[in-house]
């Protein structure tokens, strides 16, 4: 079968391997669609996993493929497995924890010390043709559900469990920093969770229209106007009751989410930043403005996710920009993403 391998920094090749053989507690999945996430081009640029290094959890050596938003049919059923049948569709859950470190004992499976990915640290990964993964990741969607729109649950996880960790107060004002995949996720996400107003800075002209189309209650363009003295004017002097970073762009996008705050609330640091980011501390000295991180997120969380899209409370169909295939999953997605692409996608996603 063909998969999508990372061999080094930059260099990720479509291999024939071998199907894995199904082992008692899994299902194959036919893999239906993959998403391709900021994390992918970070990991196709830096190759930060060696190849001789096997996660504790999954105990396999790279090459490794990649790919960790998808989900597809189940076309094979180990003799154990009874939750699940041929024929479904699943989103599947890549993240894994021990259950026995510090952090898992402590109630954060997401932070565990020895944390594994399907589609970073082995079995596989979304942007192959099949792969086999434990049932228990694999979560059932009813059989009318658009396949493409199940790869979206994993980021939308993510926000979800930003939202959960900026712990706003029911019809709180937001800020969402960068209008990208993970702050068009947030948006959806804060207005599914109750949120008040939404305030979204971006300066692409097609993700701010999208914002403004998926919800957002104003968009800022911070080359036109101060986004923290726009965030004070629409909540009266007060600020914003939580601010997410998810541009990673530096101080320019982390200051700015502090300065908005209110006095006592939360900044959200969502996405990856890959160089130091000089701050103002003072604002958590005489304001105790907090700021912290968010890192994935736990099964829980990706089964409300599920819900709140079965439901109708999130309907993320527009944050897909561009389908594309495997063959074009370098050129036409991740080169292209490292370039002009940022500005005009949002979510692509790869059909194997």
């Amino acid at each position: 079968m063909r998969t999508l391998r990372l061999h080094g920094p930059r260099d990720a090749r479509i291999d024939d391997v071998q199907r894995p053989d199904i082992r008692p507690g899994t299902v194959r999945i036919e893999v239906a669609f993959g998403g391709i996430c900021g994390s992918d081009l970070a990991l196709y640029q830096d190759a930060p996993v060696p190849q001789d290094y096997a996660n504790p959890i999954m105990g396999e050596m790279g090459p490794h493929s990649l790919g960790h938003e998808f989900a597809g049919y189940v076309v094979e059923v180990a003799e154990d497995v009874d939750s699940l049948a041929i024929g479904d569709l699943v989103a599947v859950q890549p993240n894994f924890a021990d259950g026995t470190c510090p952090s898992c004992l402590a109630g954060h499976p997401n932070m565990c010390d020895n944390y594994a990915f399907i589609g970073i640290h082995g079995w596989g990964g979304g942007f192959s043709e099949s792969l086999v993964v434990p049932a228990d990741h694999a979560f059932k969607l009813p059989p009318e559900f658009a396949p493409e729109v199940a790869a979206l649950i994993e980021p939308l996880a993510v926000a979800w469990h930003a939202v959960n960790t900026a712990v706003l107060p029911d019809g709180g004002t937001a800020l969402v920093v960068g209008a990208g995949p993970i702050g068009l996720s947030l948006l959806l996400c804060l207005k599914a969770q109750g949120a008040g107003p939404v305030i979204v800075s971006e300066l692409s002209e097609v993700r701010k229209q999208l914002a403004l189309d998926l919800g957002a209650d104003l968009v800022i363009d911070p080359r036109e106007e101060d986004v923290a003295q726009a965030v004070l004017r629409v909540t009266h002097g007060r600020g914003a009751d939580a601010a997410f970073d998810a541009s990673g762009v530096g101080k320019a996008s982390l200051q700015v989410a502090v300065d908005s705050l209110a006095p006592a609330a939360r900044a959200v640091i969502v996405a990856g930043f890959h160089h130091d980011v000089p701050l103002d501390v003072m604002p958590f000295l005489f304001k105790e403005k907090i700021l912290t991180g968010s890192f994935a997120y736990t099964t829980q969380e990706f089964e409300a996710v599920r819900d709140a899209i079965v439901d109708g409370r999130i309907k993320p169909e527009r944050l897909i920009s561009s389908t594309i295939s495997l063959s074009e999953v370098v050129e036409k997605g991740i080169e292209h993403l490292l370039g002009d692409g940022r500005s005009s996608e949002v979510k692509i996603l790869v059909r194997p």
